[in-house]
């Protein structure tokens, strides 16, 4: 069981290999980097290339570790309890499992995806240490231990909002999606809109790369927002020489696909400014 990328995924040697080595190890696989970079979209395509089923459990600054296990509706059972439910005598019917239970209760190797774990408690991968190393976890209230039937492969990432606790870096495999390099960001295109013409991608990508590496950019642009900005640009039937910038505005065409805060518009605002003051 290897992960060779997809026809819809543009997969790096070193992420393969970092996909490859968390399937061996039988470790979660830790993906970090900027958001947009495709950490989430990795799941569904290592889920896709691998011919398995996907669990996506979407982590909320709410969410609670024991939500991945089970929830106990205590409520329900004494609101049915009340009306004389001949329900209220089974416990099990108030439990609702959770993904880590789904997952482990699977008839097959399954994905799991635990997404933006960073966006939680700092406590909250703690409490799910035992569970993603021994694949098992006790229902206190019915005195069951629910055990992985097929150990899945899991897929965690984090967009470095907050520091995770060392016990729990210790027990995955971590990976860090750089972000790609022209020819990389070209091949990734390629997937998404065959056939683009080579000037216009030229020119759209030396402006992109440009923008990224303005000094004081607040939020530089990510792989998905080039991918939504080339898509307008095809859209609206634009050209190599329509993107060309005439000095009035350090701006490209429909830059709003690209910049997304006010600070950010204002910079480029500026340097156009300075820019005009010193050809006059």
């Amino acid at each position: 069981m290897r992960f060779e990328g997809t026809n819809t995924y543009v997969a790096t040697p070193d992420l393969m290999i970092a996909v490859n080595a968390a399937v061996t190890l039988e470790r979660p696989l830790l993906v970090k980097g900027e958001p947009g970079t495709g950490k989430t979209e990795l799941a569904r395509q290592v889920a896709d290339g691998l011919g398995l089923k996907m669990i996506e459990w979407s982590i909320k600054s709410t969410t609670r570790a024991q939500q991945g296990l089970y929830e106990y509706d205590a409520v329900s059972r004494l609101r049915d309890s009340q009306l004389g439910d001949p329900r209220v005598n089974d416990v099990s019917n108030y439990i609702r499992r959770g993904k880590l239970w789904q997952a482990f209760d699977a008839d097959e190797k399954v994905v799991l995806l635990i997404d933006e774990i960073d966006k939680a408690d700092i406590e909250f991968p703690n409490d799910l240490l035992q569970e993603l190393d021994r694949m098992e976890f006790h229902v206190y209230e019915t005195g069951e231990t629910v055990r992985a039937r097929h150990r899945p492969i899991v897929i965690i990432t984090s967009n470095n909002e907050k520091e995770l606790p060392d016990a729990f870096l210790r027990r995955c495999f971590f990976h860090y999606i750089r972000f790609p390099e022209p020819d990389t960001l070209r091949r990734i295109v390629e997937v998404h809109h065959p056939g683009i013409k080579e000037a216009l991608l030229t020119t759209a990508l030396t402006q992109f790369y440009e923008l990224r590496e303005t000094p004081g950019l607040k939020k530089k642009p990510s792989t998905s927002e080039v991918l939504d900005w080339l898509k307008l640009l095809l859209a609206e039937d634009l050209t190599a020489d329509d993107l060309k910038r005439d000095g009035t505005s350090a701006l490209p065409k429909l830059h709003g696909a690209l910049l997304k805060n006010e600070q950010d518009v204002h910079l480029f605002e500026r340097l156009a400014f300075m820019a005009r003051r010193e050809r006059r």
